[in-house]
């Protein structure tokens, strides 16, 4: 398998069980309906660990974009293959989105407001200052990719690093997910916003591209502080 066919598959499985973690907890008349934030950021951190377990030997399972830049641009991986890479992520990432709509379809109509529709799909800020959600995004990044980078420092046992790796996610979810829902990846935002605007979801509202911007450039700026600031360290 190509690995930019590998990243579709990774990432349209980070997505499917992500996404799919949310549509539970905020559509109508699911099982885990209101579930919470906690059922949340661990059904991420799980999404996190079985796309990397199912990609990772292949293409890196980058799942990614800011990643894939942050190790391009500190020299851990080709610059020739970012294209590809980022077009596999942002493929895998519109499937998965389309398989969550799927797997939920009859709960789109019993879900009186539009936001928690699009929630499903992508991120939003609880309160806007596109200045302080543009932070946020890049210290979560930051803190993603910074950590990927000193978990694959050490010596692990076979298999461990992918479990590591979603406590990562699940951390920075459970700390700094609260004022924006920690997108951390610009595929994982945007593939799945356009699948919300084009899919036929009954009353689903507009997709706020107004917002849009902030969980791709925040993400892309962290993700490369957060690699240079690694190597710059020595670590």
């Amino acid at each position: 398998m190509a690995p930019w066919v590998a990243e579709i598959i990774g990432t349209m499985i980070l997505i499917l069980l992500g996404d799919g973690v949310v549509a539970n907890v905020v559509l109508g008349k699911t099982k885990g309906q209101a579930s919470g934030w906690i059922v949340i950021t661990t059904g991420w951190a799980m999404a996190v660990a079985m796309a990397v377990y199912a990609v990772g030997r292949i293409s890196g399972a980058h799942i990614n974009p800011a990643v894939t830049i942050a190790l391009a641009a500190v020299g851990k991986f080709p610059w020739s293959d970012v294209p590809l890479y980022i077009v596999g992520q942002f493929i895998g990432a519109f499937i998965g989105a389309v398989l969550v709509w799927l797997a939920y379809y009859p709960h789109w109509a019993e879900t009186p407001d539009p936001a928690l529709k699009r929630a499903v799909f992508c991120t939003a800020p609880n309160i806007r200052n596109y200045a302080l959600n543009l932070l946020t995004e890049v210290i979560g990044t930051f803190t993603l990719v910074f950590g990927v980078l000193a978990i694959g420092a050490n010596k692990l046992a076979d298999g461990l690093a992918p479990l590591l790796v979603a406590f990562l996610v699940w951390a920075i979810g459970l700390s700094l997910g609260g004022p924006t829902g920690y997108a951390i990846n610009p595929a994982r935002d945007l593939g799945p916003r356009i699948a919300h605007a084009v899919l036929p979801i009954p009353g689903k509202g507009d997709s706020d591209w107004g917002y849009s911007w902030v969980p791709v450039v925040g993400p892309i700026v962290g993700g490369l502080i957060g690699a240079f600031l690694f190597v710059a360290l020595g670590m």
